[in-house]
């Protein structure tokens, strides 16, 4: 039997707001613990929540870029819960009537679109923050204690959820580097993983390719890399399947994957729910966003990445058009000029490993080394890269430190190499054609790198047929 995965997510988005969701606390990353509160965010007796303007406003526009129906009245929940990141014994959230809901996000590739349907999109408030201690990289495996800070208690935060249309760990991954640049081009959030400004939760099943039942799900929590989606999707995956073909059940229940282990252990059965008891915060009254607002950001929203990778993918290969919207780069590859898959194979490779800010780049002073870089000798064009978004950056200074390619000046040191190693030159001539690769080497050092490669491979062709 072929199986085939049936896979949801609900992504976690901290908005980027001076100030957390239901009070003036300043949103803050890697300051000292519990130095960011006050006694709202605390939950401390007699205290009272007041919503974020800009929250309301920077969600709405979140919802429009993903197609959703805006509600004209949403209400916020209590979602009832405890545990130690939760002083109220509750969170401020949204249940059954939304901010954004119905949304869709076309994923573009090589075969056409794939329309992922989006749920919801609501505002929430984040919980604080636990911190394991003795576990690896951080972990609850393994940890020995949990500490709380609170810093980040109350921070204004955005869940969407999408329907279970995504049919692959690849695919999944796809999706959410695109829902992330899609974010940050929004200007909503800076969605870095590192700080756990973007996060997610991955449903995953498993049923007979063909079928359209949705089976018993698992959830895997909390996950802040893209490779490791990917690979949890994969394993968790092939876990079920094996399930299923022993004669097994999958039990619905949250997972814990360890990237370390690419193990992933069970932390609880899943809650539904009615196990939140959701009823209407009485302290707040209903949202109801006035429709020239709602007008106003839709103006506002830029051409979206998934209409750049289309538009990107008509002359080059989609892949590499992907990869150059969903690292920011594509900008900076629309204004270098030059062969344009040279362009966008250098900033996707060479450039991309500098590390260098693509905003700070001259885009013509780039253009003049992508179309030198096979005259530039390899360890120079990695320093001309990592110097390019230097102010006042000149490619000039470079291109004056070409490679050797004169035949006339190369010769006589290929004759020296191959009448220093006649053994070599017997066995090459011999059918060991591998060897060719060493006396390039040794040319190379020679010239201490120099020489042009492709010069010096002709020349002891040339030599040795």
């Amino acid at each position: 039997m072929t199986w085939e995965p049936v896979i949801g997510l609900e992504i976690h988005i901290h908005l980027k707001t001076r100030t957390k969701m239901f009070c003036r606390c300043e949103v803050a990353y890697f300051e000292p613990e519990n130095t960011r509160t006050c006694p709202v965010c605390l939950a401390f007796p007699g205290s009272l929540p007041v919503p974020n303007a800009k929250a309301v406003e920077w969600t709405i526009k979140l919802g429009l870029a993903l197609d959703c129906q805006i509600a004209e009245h949403a209400v916020f929940h209590r979602k009832n819960y405890f545990y130690p990141d939760n002083p109220k014994g509750y969170q401020i959230s949204q249940y059954d009537e939304p901010l954004c809901v119905n949304g869709r996000l076309a994923l573009p590739g090589p075969e056409g679109d794939v329309e992922i349907g989006i749920v919801r999109a609501h505002l929430e408030e984040d919980a604080a923050k636990n911190v394991h201690v003795g576990g690896a990289e951080g972990r609850i495996g393994g940890a020995t204690a949990t500490l709380v800070d609170f810093n980040r208690a109350g921070t204004p935060l955005v869940e969407i959820v999408t329907q279970p249309d995504l049919r692959s760990a690849d695919q999944a991954r796809r999706f959410l580097q695109l829902l992330r640049q899609t974010v940050v081009e929004l200007g909503i959030s800076d969605a870095e993983m590192q700080k756990g400004s973007l996060r997610f939760d991955v449903n995953v099943s498993v049923r007979p390719h063909g079928s359209d039942e949705l089976r018993t799900r698992t959830e895997l929590k909390n996950l802040n890399s893209f490779a490791f989606a990917a690979k949890a999707i994969q394993r968790e995956v092939e876990r079920q399947v094996g399930v299923y073909e022993s004669g097994g059940e999958i039990e619905q229940e949250t997972l814990h994957f360890d990237p370390g282990a690419e193990s992933a252990p069970p932390l609880r059965s899943k809650e539904e729910a009615q196990d939140y008891r959701y009823f209407p915060e009485p302290d707040l009254v209903p949202v109801e966003p006035p429709r020239e607002l709602v007008e106003r950001v839709r103006t506002e929203l830029p051409e979206s990445p998934a209409a750049r990778i289309r538009r990107l993918a008509d002359g080059l290969d989609h892949d590499l058009a992907e990869d150059l919207v969903t690292s920011a780069r594509d900008r900076l590859y629309e204004r270098v000029p030059g062969d344009r898959r040279a362009v966008a194979n250098v900033l996707m490779n060479q450039f991309a490993a500098s590390g260098v800010d693509p905003d700070a780049v001259d885009p013509e002073e780039l253009g003049k080394l992508i179309e030198a870089r096979s005259r530039i000798p390899r360890e120079k064009l990695t320093e001309a890269l990592a110097a390019s978004g230097d102010p006042g950056f000149s490619a000039e200074r470079y291109l004056g430190d070409g490679l050797v390619a004169d035949t006339a000046e190369l010769e006589p040191i290929v004759e020296r190499i191959l009448a220093a190693n006649p053994g070599q030159v017997e066995a090459y001539r011999g059918g060991k054609e591998g060897l060719l690769g060493f006396f390039v080497g040794q040319v190379m050092k020679e010239t201490q790198g120099k020489a042009d490669p492709r010069v010096v491979n002709e020349l002891i062709r040339e030599k040795l047929s």
